[in-house]
C-alpha cells in the first residue's frame, strides 16, 4: 500500500495517469450537466390543517424549469408527478434523475420545453392516497384549489387545461387518473404509469392477510405495525372509511367485532370502502368527464408479484372501451420498477412523446 501511494504522489502530473484516473472515475467528469434547473419551493397549505393524522401543512415543491425560461418570457406548459407510498419528492429527483431524462430528451431535440413540477404527498402514515379526508387530509383540493393556483400564479405557465398534464407511479398512478377523471376542466392529458387500485383484481378483502386484530387494538398508527399490508389497508380505511368521532385512528374498518368480541368482515364497509378506492366503481359517473380529456394512457408491468393489479387495469381498459373512452392501455414485459427511469426507460421512449403530441404548447 504505502508503495501504491508514493507511486500516485510521485505520478499524478503525468498526463498519463490522469487519462488512467479519469477512465476509472468517469461519473467525476462525465456526469450528465443539466441545461434546465431544478429549484425547491414552499407551499404553506391551508387545506392539508383538517387532518386526524398530523400532516405537516408545509409542503415541499420540486420544480424543473426547462432550458429557455431563463432567457426568455415564454409561457410553458405544465406537467405534474405524483410520487407513489413510501417514496417522496427525492426519489423522482434524485433517484430517478427524472429532470435529467427530460432534459437530455429537450437538449437532443426530442421533446418540447415544459416545467415539471414534483410537490411533497408524504404523510405520517404511508403517503397520500390522493383523495378527500377527513383523517387523512383533503389532497385532492390540495392539488386543485392549492398547488395548481400556486404554480400558475408564481410561474410563466399556460394556464390552459390542453397545457396542463398530470402524471403518477403506482399509488401516484392512481392519483393521476382520479385527479383527472374528477378535474377535467383542470388537467386535459393524464398518463398513468403501473396505476394499482384500477380494481378489485380477484382476491376478496377477507384474503388481504391484514392483522385486523392488531389495527383494532392499536392506541396509535405506529402501533399496527410494520407489515406492509397491514400499514397500508390501514391507511385505506382512513381515506376512504373515515370517522372524526372514533380516535385513535378516527375511521371505520373493513372488520369489526360484534357483541361477543368477535372479529368479523364488515360488508357494509368494504363496499363503501372499494366504492372510494378502486377507480373502476366510478366510470360511470365519471364518463362523461373522460370522453372530455384530450388524451388518457397508462401502463402497466405484466409481471407484478401483485398480480390483481395486473388484472385490475385489463379490465379497467376494458370497461373505458364499454364506455366509449379513447385511451391508450399498453401491458409491457417486466416488474413496476425496472423499466420506466433512464435513457431508454418508457419515461424517455413512451411518456415524453405522449406529451409532446397531446400538450398544448
Amino acid at each position: 500500500m504505502k508503495y501504491f501511494i508514493k507511486f500516485m504522489t510521485f505520478s499524478f502530473k503525468t498526463p498519463l495517469l490522469c487519462l488512467f484516473i479519469i477512465c476509472l472515475s468517469p461519473n467525476i467528469f462525465g456526469q450528465y450537466q443539466m441545461k434546465g434547473k431544478v429549484i425547491n419551493d414552499t407551499l404553506n397549505s391551508k387545506v392539508l390543517a383538517l387532518n386526524k393524522v398530523r400532516l405537516n401543512t408545509k409542503r415541499n415543491i420540486k420544480i424543473y424549469l426547462p432550458p429557455g425560461y431563463s432567457s426568455s418570457k415564454n409561457k410553458y406548459p405544465v406537467v405534474y408527478y405524483f410520487h407513489s407510498l413510501f417514496e417522496n419528492p427525492n426519489h423522482v429527483i434524485s433517484d430517478h434523475k427524472t429532470p435529467e431524462i427530460i432534459d437530455k430528451n429537450i437538449s437532443e431535440n426530442r421533446s418540447k420545453e415544459f416545467i415539471f413540477v414534483v410537490a411533497d404527498f408524504t404523510s405520517p402514515t404511508i403517503g397520500s392516497l390522493f383523495e378527500n379526508s377527513s383523517t387523512s387530509g383533503y389532497w385532492l383540493d390540495f392539488i386543485t384549489k392549492e398547488l395548481v393556483p400556486f404554480i400558475d400564479q408564481k410561474y410563466r405557465t399556460i394556464s390552459d387545461k390542453n397545457s396542463r398534464a398530470v402524471i403518477g407511479h403506482f399509488m401516484g398512478g392512481r392519483g393521476a387518473l382520479k385527479v383527472a377523471m374528477a378535474y377535467p376542466q383542470i388537467f386535459g392529458i393524464v398518463y398513468a404509469l403501473h396505476p394499482v387500485a384500477t380494481g378489485s383484481g380477484y382476491l376478496p378483502r377477507v384474503s388481504l392477510g391484514v392483522d385486523w386484530d392488531k389495527v383494532l387494538l392499536a392506541k396509535s398508527y405506529k402501533d399496527v405495525g410494520d407489515d406492509i399490508r397491514t400499514k397500508i389497508f390501514t391507511s385505506v380505511c382512513q381515506a376512504f372509511l373515515p370517522n372524526p368521532d372514533r380516535p385513535p385512528l378516527y375511521c371505520d374498518f373493513l372488520f369489526e367485532k360484534d357483541e361477543n368480541e368477535v372479529l368479523k368482515l364488515h360488508p357494509k364497509n368494504v363496499r363503501k370502502e372499494q366504492k372510494g378506492f378502486h377507480l373502476d366503481e366510478r366510470l360511470d359517473e365519471y364518463a362523461d368527464n373522460l370522453r372530455n380529456l384530450k388524451a388518457i394512457a397508462f401502463d402497466w408491468a405484466r409481471f407484478d408479484q401483485t398480480q390483481a393489479h395486473v388484472i385490475s387495469n385489463r379490465r379497467f381498459s376494458k370497461k373505458l372501451m364499454d364506455l366509449g373512452v379513447d385511451h391508450e392501455g399498453i401491458e409491457f414485459v417486466g416488474d413496476p420498477w425496472n423499466k420506466y427511469w433512464g435513457d431508454d426507460g418508457r419515461i424517455a421512449t413512451r411518456v415524453l412523446p405522449f406529451l409532446n403530441k397531446h400538450l398544448k404548447f
